[in-house]
């Protein structure tokens, strides 16, 4: 057996000396009275002494330092092989995501369906990413996915005002990202800016060897973009209409990726992880060795516990 925070066993010798002290203490009256003269004055006692509280009020410390010591039973040491496909989600944050075609809108129409997707995705990391002409990091590569649901929940879109869709952009965050990895996986949560030819973006996909999932948000007829002024218009004063971009289809095919899009049912989000895994075999990481042991700390918690009630709450003696 051994103990894993040994620091708390430095408390140990000053419970001791405390111990030694109330035990030493004598109370008021046994200062004046001697002990013949004790017995014959005291006809009953409803509870413990002072004395007696303290003395199971210092070993209830004592085993309370020993339970924070943590003292466990070493059973050997285990080795694993765990795996994990690493993955970059951008969202576009343009302000064409705002358009409400798709309920409530593109944007938050995303944010759930990447909920979904890491509900369902068990076999990697995830790493998060916000772009519109510019890309910025959210959140790097983690397996923590309920804090990634909150980030990305409070993802701040103080970049909303940038006009236009840079779809570069996140393909650089993600190279230097993943730059330990032969192969890269990029999730676009896009309705595809409004680019014609992604030509630029799928040299530099292949080049560093990036596949790129596109989940496409948006529908063919489109929708018009609410402001605080009312809806949005161009210079010439006509409302705009922003449409679906099926164009980066081009971008995800080119690269090796896939185009999925979007469903008000799960399954778009099954394809996608589908997709992804038959594209990439999960990385299988370096041995790890884990130790195997038992806690026994609950032990003397348990004892601990159970002596500070019988000195707080103890029940009256009956006198013979």
């Amino acid at each position: 057996m051994r103990f894993e925070n040994t620091e708390f066993l430095l408390l140990l010798p000053f419970a001791l000396l405390l111990l030694y002290l109330i035990y030493k203490n004598k109370e008021s009256y046994e200062r004046i009275f001697k002990s013949e003269i004790l017995k014959k004055m005291i006809v009953k006692r409803s509870s413990l002494s002072k004395r007696v509280r303290g003395v199971i009020l210092s070993f209830s410390l004592i085993f309370a330092i020993i339970a924070l010591s943590r003292p466990v039973i070493d059973n050997g040491e285990i080795k694993v092989k765990s795996s994990h496909i690493d993955v970059v989600a951008a969202f576009d944050i343009s302000r064409s995501m705002f358009c409400e075609d798709i309920y409530p809108n593109r944007f938050k129409f995303a944010q759930r369906k990447f909920f979904t997707f890491l509900n369902r995705f068990k076999k990697g990391r995830v790493a998060v990413i916000g772009f519109s002409q510019r890309a910025f990091l959210v959140a790097p590569l983690t397996d923590d996915f309920e804090s990634l649901k909150f980030l990305v929940k409070n993802m701040s879109l103080d970049y909303i005002s940038l006009r236009g869709t840079n779809i570069l952009a996140p393909l650089e965050v993600t190279n230097n990202l993943l730059k330990n990895s032969t192969n890269k996986a990029l999730i676009l949560f896009t309705d595809g800016g409004d680019s014609k030819n992604f030509k630029k973006e799928i040299e530099y996909a292949k080049k560093h060897h990036i596949k790129v999932f596109v989940y496409a948000i948006g529908t063919k007829k489109g929708g018009v973009i609410k402001t605080k002024n009312g809806v949005l218009k161009d210079r010439n004063g006509d409302i705009v209409v922003v449409r679906l971009n099926e164009n980066i289809k081009d971008l995800a095919i080119e690269s090796g990726g896939a185009y999925i899009k979007a469903s008000l049912s799960n399954s778009d989000i099954d394809s996608l992880i589908k997709e992804i895994e038959k594209r990439f075999k999960a990385k299988e990481s370096e041995e790890i060795t884990i130790k195997n042991q038992r806690e026994l700390f609950y032990y003397p918690l348990i004892i601990s516990i159970l002596l500070f009630f019988a000195a707080m709450f103890s029940l009256p003696r009956r006198s013979s």
